[in-house]
This record gives structure tokens, sequence and C-alpha cells, in this order.
């Protein structure tokens, strides 16, 4: 295993096995992480209209349930928020909000709904 190799620029190799790496790949995969949290984000109003959410909920006020606003408000503090929400999408929930349950959505997998909590989070 090479530790510390260097190129003849002083910058670390990427070679297997090295313990060494490149900033720049950090920094890169960090922009990736970031464009894809944007990019499940920009897909929420989409799956919303065609999970068929917007029949209890919607986006400035409720119908049936809250809506997604209020959903952001009491959950923008609370850590992993987005899986709580994604578990809540497809489990569905009692008593968070009142008597009327919301049923599971067995319809929405597990990638859509934890973007569709990305993105209720982000209103």
């Amino acid at each position: 295993m090479e530790i510390g190799a260097l190129r003849s620029d002083g910058e670390p190799t990427m070679r297997k096995g090295s313990l060494m790496f490149q900033p720049q790949r950090i920094f890169a995969a960090l922009v990736t992480t970031a464009w894809l949290a944007h990019a499940a984000a920009a897909d929420g109003p989409s799956l919303v209209k065609s999970d068929q959410c917007t029949a209890c909920h919607a986006t400035d006020g409720r119908v049936v349930g809250p809506s997604f606003k209020e959903i952001a408000a009491k959950y923008k503090d609370e850590p992993k928020a987005a899986d709580k929400l994604a578990a809540s999408i497809n489990g569905g929930s009692s008593g968070k909000w009142g008597p009327v349950p919301m049923p599971p959505n067995a319809f929405v997998n597990d990638t859509d709904a934890h973007t569709l909590a990305v993105w209720i989070l982000g209103l």
C-alpha cells in the first residue's frame, strides 16, 4: 500500500491503495451531492401531482391533511426530518395532525418518498 505518493508536481496520487486523496475530488463529490439534492427537490412538484398527494394536501392551505408548508415548519429543526417524513409518506401516520389518519402510500417507492420529503422540507 502506498502512503503519501506524490506526482511530479507535488500533488498526491490517486493510485489504488493510496491513503492520500485529492481535495479536488472531495469538492467534486460535494458539488455532485448538492446538485442531486437540488434535482430531487425540483422533482417534488411533479411527484406531488403524479402520486395523488393533492387529494389530501396543498402547498399553502389545509385540505384533509396539513399543508406542505405546515409540515415543513413542524419538521424544520428536527434531526433526520427527511427520513422521518419519508417513512410517514410510505407507512402512513395517525395522531400527528389531528384525528384523521394518513393511510400508507404503497404506490410511492422509497426514493420518491425521500424526494417528496426533501421538497416539502424546502418550502
